[in-house]
């Protein structure tokens, strides 16, 4: 079986660059994805993240549709908790309107930021991720026009009335989320990139558990940092960058965005740092195109994976293209 790649963009903004900067690289980095042959590019929501560009991903989407033809795009992820079902799915059937056959309704149940932006969002109450699965079941109900009869909605549609519903995704790192994707019969994506123990153990056991719901199969990805470059010197410049930014992250340090390879070279990293680069790295792949090709394989053979989904932050906007080419080059080699 052919073995998937695709896109996650979390917007990142670069030292000393702008958000207006870091979307436009996005929808570069869309018709790139396209180009390429990538599956599908999915963009991410952030609250209250002033490295991050992208807050609402179905606005994002919206332009991305514009300025591309085929790929397929999505959200990785909308995260339901904060908003009405009913709204989330006039969104998307609005962007399948717009995108027919292109658009995935990606859902999470993470804050995406902070918990002042979280009590924002949810007009000063505790953010309530218990109604989470039912939310997903009321998200599927309006996005298919399958209000039954006993509700007290029955009758009211989710406009534009579209042909075909968008796909429903659930993302996570957890065992949960993976149980939750099979319980419902969904695709799922695990977020390898944020959580680097455990995928693969929950993505074997999302298979085993899965009921189908009508008649959809299991489909399982893993989204990952990667850095791939052309020389394995080269890819560690590049990923210097990530360990700094994520190291600070982790951290809560204050940060600029994504700092420059020198800076990040240079920074006197202490023992507990030096440490946490390290685990850091077991959520990356970077090296040269065949070796990033090569454990990206193995780890979907692990994965027993659909689809591998690539997430990436370079400093340079050249470098980030360069990642994503030298893969997809790799990557048809292989075919």
């Amino acid at each position: 079986m052919t073995l998937n790649y695709s896109i996650l963009d979390q917007s990142p903004i670069s030292e000393g660059s702008s958000p207006q900067e870091a979307l436009k690289q996005t929808a570069i980095l869309a018709q790139k994805a396209e180009q390429w042959g990538y599956t599908r590019f999915w963009v991410s929501e952030h609250h209250d993240a002033t490295t991050l560009a992208g807050s609402s991903p179905e606005v994002l989407i919206a332009h991305l549709g514009a300025v591309t033809k085929t790929i397929r795009l999505g959200s990785g992820g909308v995260m339901l908790p904060h908003y009405a079902p009913f709204k989330i799915a006039e969104n998307f059937k609005l962007l399948e309107a717009l995108y027919p056959d292109r658009i995935d309704a990606g859902v999470g149940r993470a804050p995406g930021g902070m918990p002042r932006a979280s009590y924002a969002l949810n007009e000063g109450k505790k953010r309530d991720t218990s109604k989470f699965p039912a939310q997903i079941d009321d998200l599927r109900m309006y996005l298919t026009d399958s209000i039954p009869e006993e509700h007290p909605y029955y009758g009211m549609k989710a406009t534009p009335v579209t042909k075909h519903s968008p796909p429903i995704w659930v993302l996570g790192s957890s065992e949960n989320s993976a149980q939750l994707a099979a319980d419902k019969g969904l695709p799922y994506m695990f977020a390898h990139f944020i959580n680097g123990e455990g995928g693969q153990q929950f993505a074997k056991e999302y298979r085993e558990r899965f009921k189908p719901y009508k008649d959809s199969k299991p489909h399982v990805g893993f989204a990952i940092f990667v850095v791939c470059q052309e020389t394995p010197e080269q890819a560690e410049r590049v990923a210097s960058s990530m360990d700094l930014s994520l190291c600070m992250g982790a951290q809560g340090m204050p940060s600029k965005g994504t700092p420059p390879p020198e800076k990040a070279m240079a920074y006197p990293y202490s023992k507990f740092e030096k440490l946490l680069v390290a685990e850091n790295r077991r959520r990356m792949v970077v090296g040269t195109p065949e070796q990033v090709v090569d454990r990206l394989e193995d780890l979907a053979d692990e994965y027993g994976a659909d689809e591998v989904m690539l997430v990436s932050s370079a400093y340079s906007f050249t470098d980030k293209l360069k990642t994503f080419q030298l893969i997809a080059e790799e990557m048809k080699k292989r075919r």
